[in-house]
């Protein structure tokens, strides 16, 4: 069951909002001070009503081109990080000084896709944000982007603001842009395009309405947003795509206004750990399965036993995450795996019976445990949905 808007609103704790670059900052690419101070004055108003805010904020490296002299966004990966090495202290800066004209303080978030990915240092971000929101204080996050390589990088802040709205059960994410929602075809084209109100289900047809990225400074796109709403969903938020330069923009969302593309969000959503496992871990190895094997784990929801094991890639140890794939290629489940790639590929196709008589000992009967395990296929949702 999906949630509608006017039901999301008044239940609404704590919201996200990202801010994309062309939300942020002029054509030139320095930043839109007078944009900022209305999106500040506007959360503030926000986190007035009682209601926790998390700002996931663009704009670093536009910011710090106006100080390198930069007239489009740099190729290379030294340009970006010093780019974003200048461009984080000057959004601090404003950020801090506009925020505390309302009495609002501020604390710095800088995330990578690793902190995300390894379940310790994720539940320590999870604490830290949780002990800032308690303490009334705004997080304002972004990529690190001044020493963040490819393997560790989200590759656009609509994406991180999902993972973040999964990290501290955010209720609602608003993704500001320089559009007014989703289109049925590209409005820039198009000038018959229509706006689409409300998404109950995020369809292939869905997807196929988002187009690339717009903005010579930016990295996102609405298709990135499409993603983010498809990430968020899950964990139980609803997402709402807006215009960031519409007067008053937050505070008419929050006050009810049918501002935008609403995603609902579903109210059977995924327990955190399974959320994790599903989206934000990085799996280390396979195990490719029978389809007896997958059957048991999609239809039954029963736990990887080594007899529906065929083979195993990769080299893992016990305690990693690993894949699940079927016989067809496609990844059926994610779980955390009972033992080793190497033990896994002597018990492999064999009873549980039999763990203890191969390997000389035996820790559990299961590969993966049913508790430890969720369902990533697209075509067999873990939870039913209504």
């Amino acid at each position: 069951m999906t949630q509608k808007r006017e039901d999301c609103l008044i239940a609404l704790k704590r919201v996200i909002v990202k801010i994309g670059t062309s939300t942020l900052t002029h054509s030139t690419g320095l930043l839109n001070l007078d944009r900022i101070e209305g999106i500040v004055r506007q959360l503030s108003n926000i986190h007035n009503k009682g209601i926790q805010v998390v700002l996931v904020t663009s704009g670093a490296i536009g910011a710090g081109m106006g100080k390198l002299g930069f007239k489009s966004k740099p190729k290379t990966i030294p340009e970006k990080q010093a780019a974003a090495a200048i461009g984080q202290g000057i959004l601090l800066h404003m950020y801090n000084k506009l925020f505390s004209e309302y009495g609002k303080s501020v604390a710095q978030i800088l995330l990578t896709k690793d902190v995300i990915s390894n379940r310790t240092s994720f539940l320590n971000a999870r604490n830290s944000f949780f002990t800032l929101l308690d303490r009334d204080i705004i997080p304002i996050v972004n990529e690190n982007d001044a020493v963040a390589i490819d393997e560790i990088k989200f590759g656009d802040n609509d994406t991180l603001s999902a993972m973040v709205t999964n990290l501290i059960e955010g209720d609602l994410l608003i993704l500001l842009t320089d559009i007014d929602g989703l289109y049925d075809s590209n409005p820039k084209i198009n000038p018959e395009a229509k706006l689409i109100k409300n998404v109950q289900k995020i369809t292939k047809e869905i997807k196929s309405m988002a187009g690339e990225a717009g903005s010579s400074f930016g990295t996102g796109g609405m298709i990135t947003k499409i993603k983010a709403a498809e990430l968020s969903i899950p964990s139980g938020a609803s997402v709402i795509i807006a215009n960031g330069s519409i007067p008053n923009v937050l505070n008419k969302i929050i006050d009810g206004d049918d501002i935008g593309t609403y995603f609902e969000g579903r109210k059977n959503t995924l327990q955190s750990k399974k959320y994790w496992l599903a989206y934000n871990a990085t799996p280390k190895g396979k195990v490719i399965i029978d389809d007896g094997a997958r059957e048991a784990l999609v239809i039954n929801r029963k736990s990887l036993l080594p007899a529906g094991i065929n083979y195993v890639q990769g080299t893992f140890s016990k305690g990693e995450i690993i894949s699940v794939i079927d016989s067809n290629g496609l990844e059926v489940a994610r779980g955390i795996t009972n033992y080793t790639s190497f033990d896994i590929d002597q018990i492999k196709g064999t009873n549980s019976s039999s763990i203890r008589e191969n390997l000389g000992y035996k820790s559990y009967d299961e590969v993966i445990h049913a508790n430890n395990l969720v369902i990533v296929n697209r075509n067999y949702p873990d939870g039913k949905e209504e």
